[in-house]
């Protein structure tokens, strides 16, 4: 999405929170999700939910919510504790789940504006066309240790991002992460493509984009480790 007309943007942070299912369980898991679809959407300013197709562990669900700051997700979380439903969602999964991980990024909100990005905090639209939610691509980058490298990282890749864009138009970049709870120096480009051949394609037309490559290069000397997931999204994703 493009940023919007009047320039207004919210700081914006997001909460990734990860949960392994017991594989015999998923499915009471997935059905329970989307019968309380609702009630989370109407406590929980969710963006997009989640399952692996490949790159990585299976039967993790992925779960990513939008917030204007740790106030706001204390507030919100707390309320949803009292709400009725949403403790008989609790109630009725709590033994589909094997482990749970929270962990909490700020969106890159000065490279993306630079690019005429809006990104994905502090709002709740569709992303692409309901009807074909398509896949997303995680791309995540474990960093070296150090005070400037996500600064870097971030230069490195601001530099770049508008040839890649402009390599291929239909793919969207929905957020870039970088983290502030939880593993340090950890970023993450979250991109959405119709499908798995859409994103091939992206990635074999970034590879003609000269900026983006230049970029690449300097990034990796930045990098002690890059992992790609390719997600489906569930419902009651909002993307």
């Amino acid at each position: 999405r493009m940023l919007s007309g009047d320039g207004r943007r919210s700081p914006g942070i997001f909460e990734m929170r990860k949960y392994s299912l017991k594989p015999e369980l998923a499915g009471k898991y997935l059905s329970a999700l989307d019968a309380y679809g609702d009630t989370r959407k109407r406590l929980l300013p969710l963006r997009l939910f989640a399952v692996p197709e490949t790159g990585g562990k299976l039967f993790v669900a992925t779960h990513l919510y939008g917030y204007r700051d740790i106030a706001e997700r204390e507030e919100k979380r707390a309320k949803a504790m009292q709400d009725e439903e949403w403790l008989s969602f609790l109630s009725e999964t709590k033994d589909c789940l094997a482990t749970m991980e929270s962990s909490i990024y700020v969106e890159a909100n000065d490279t993306l504006a630079a690019c005429g990005l809006e990104g994905g905090a502090g709002t709740s639209e569709t992303v692409g066309d309901p009807e074909k939610p398509g896949v997303y691509e995680f791309r995540r980058y474990q960093l070296r240790l150090g005070y400037d490298t996500v600064p870097l990282f971030l230069e490195h890749y601001g530099k770049g991002l508008p040839s890649k864009l402009e390599a291929d138009p239909k793919a969207q970049l929905v957020t870039l992460l970088y983290s502030d709870i939880g593993a340090l120096n950890e970023v993450y480009e979250v991109w959405r493509h119709d499908d798995v051949s859409a994103m091939t394609r992206s990635r074999v037309e970034a590879r003609k984009a000269t900026e983006w490559r230049a970029s690449i290069a300097q990034i990796a000397g930045l990098a002690q480790s890059f992992t790609t997931t390719i997600v489906k999204p569930v419902k009651p994703s909002v993307w």
